[in-house]
């Protein structure tokens, strides 16, 4: 039997999985890699780690077959890495999508009231969040680096790009458009690196890779094509098979991520949320709306890892559940700034409403809350913009596994949320981009199968969200 190899490189772990003609999860293999933070706001990655953990889950999934079709690679956005072209070694680590030491450099940027056009061309906001000021800061700061990146020695990537290097040997220095239209240098408009975005940011040409559409043959792995890439949440929009206007997402893994499909209009608004390309398969390039929440299920890792409250999210789940509400505990969730649709990247985590009745219960539950209320916050302006009603949204990630998540956003939301059955729909999307480029399905083939339907119940106060999230942002003012 023959499959489609997903290679999912995540910010906290990396996966490999095959998928077999039916669209099932036939094999999945796993490894834990998690960031580094070696200064306040830093967040950063052992770009190697990263290689030879995802080269350990191959190896074991080619164990089980190696009959394989073809490669689809999803990965996290924005992160950053700059590589030595001779011997493919970074030059410094990944700095991480979450990481905020570029906020004084946009601050400038929006100072010099360079937004305006920034966004114009690109569809997204100046914020650390994205690529162009993360690579801007290493060419500064690593010793040597600008000059060898002018000699064209260095290349630069998001992780599909390193990955997609090493897998090939050297020989590929490519991306797919969702990944290239994350960098603030990519044109959306133009579908094409932007020359006055590589000037504004003093970034050579020499360093960037070819775009590419998100469904076509990139290079070889040994013999076996390497046929999809694509963006986490883009993948994962595709694997839903969200692909009509006014259709929408919100993957829950390490942050939260809301999109929703423009179908082939591309629509840039003016407050803040960002658009960006959904997918390309073949000469059609289709847009979509994005809101980032950053803390997701990386706020119950903190729970489990750093507060110590709990030992797994099966336990957050059950006491979380374990009381009716909160109990007035207000969780902001801010520890690598605000998303969407506030984006401040000052804010700092807060907790409000503590009392001596306060258990680890009330906390846990507050936790959940301020994740579905950050979510909420970004669907209705979403909605607001677009002038579009959203009635369901399509659901998957890790992070929602947790029926108590899911019912407190349909809650607080009043909107019905649909599970997939599999929760591996960034993986599944990858795999169906990589799949039709390798003819191994063709688009008729490709579903999306419910596991499960949650609607409003209970109604969930949101006064108290709006205080705390106010304080929390004054409090970053300061």
């Amino acid at each position: 039997m023959k499959y489609i190899l997903a290679l999912d490189q995540g910010t906290t772990n990396v996966r490999a999985l095959l998928i077999d003609k039916s669209g099932r999860i036939a094999f999945i293999e796993e490894k834990e890699v998690l960031p580094t933070y070696p200064h306040t706001g830093w967040v950063e990655q052992d770009a190697m780690e990263l290689i030879r953990a995802q080269m350990d889950v191959i190896d074991k999934v080619l164990a089980f077959s190696k009959d394989i079709a073809g490669i689809g690679i999803t990965n996290q956005r924005e992160t950053t890495i700059v590589w030595d072209r001779k011997t493919g070694m970074p030059i410094y680590p990944a700095i991480v999508w979450q990481d905020r030491r570029t906020s004084h450099a946009c601050e400038m940027l929006q100072g010099d009231g360079l937004e305006g056009l920034i966004k114009a061309k690109t569809g997204l906001l100046l914020d650390p969040y994205f690529s162009a000021t993360k690579l801007h800061w290493i060419l500064e700061n690593v010793s040597g680096a600008r000059e060898r990146a002018n000699n064209g020695e260095l290349a630069f990537g998001t992780v599909d790009s390193f990955l997609l290097w090493h897998l090939t040997g050297g020989k590929v220095h490519k991306t797919d458009i969702t990944n290239a239209s994350r960098t603030l240098l990519f044109n959306i408009r133009d579908g094409k690196w932007d020359e006055e975005l590589l000037e504004l940011f003093a970034i050579p040409h020499t360093l960037l890779p070819e775009v590419c559409s998100s469904s076509e043959i990139f290079g070889m792995m040994d013999d076996i094509p390497i046929a999809g890439i694509a963006g986490d949440q883009q993948a994962a929009l595709f694997g839903q098979r969200c692909l009509k206007k006014g259709e929408g997402i919100v993957t829950y893994g390490t942050g939260c991520f809301l999109l929703m499909h423009l179908g082939t209009e591309l629509l840039i608004p003016e407050k803040k949320l960002i658009t960006t390309v959904a997918a390309q398969v073949g000469d059609e390039i289709s847009y979509a709306l994005e809101g980032s929440v950053f803390m997701g299920g990386a706020l119950f890792q903190w729970l489990r890892d750093g507060l110590k409250v709990v030992k797994s999210a099966k336990e957050a789940d059950k006491k979380g559940g374990s009381v009716s509400d909160s109990g007035g505990v207000y969780f902001v969730p801010a520890f690598t700034g605000l998303g969407a649709p506030h984006w401040d990247p000052h804010a700092k985590g807060a907790i409000f409403g503590l009392t001596r009745g306060t258990t680890d219960a009330h906390l846990i539950r507050a936790a959940f809350e301020g994740i579905a209320f950050q979510v909420d916050d970004t669907l209705k302006l979403m909605q607001e913009m677009a002038q579009l009603q959203i009635n369901a949204l399509s659901v998957d990630g890790g992070a929602a596994k947790s029926d108590l998540l899911m019912q407190i956003q349909a809650d607080i939301s009043r909107i019905k949320l649909n599970r997939s059955a599999s929760l591996e729909q960034t993986a599944l999307g990858v795999g169906y981009l990589a799949g039709l480029a390798t003819n191994f399905w063709s688009e008729k083939d490709l579903i999306c199968k419910e596991e499960r339907e949650f609607s409003p119940k209970a109604s969930i106060e949101r006064s108290g969200w709006e205080h705390a999230l106010k304080c929390t942002m004054q409090w970053s003012e300061r």
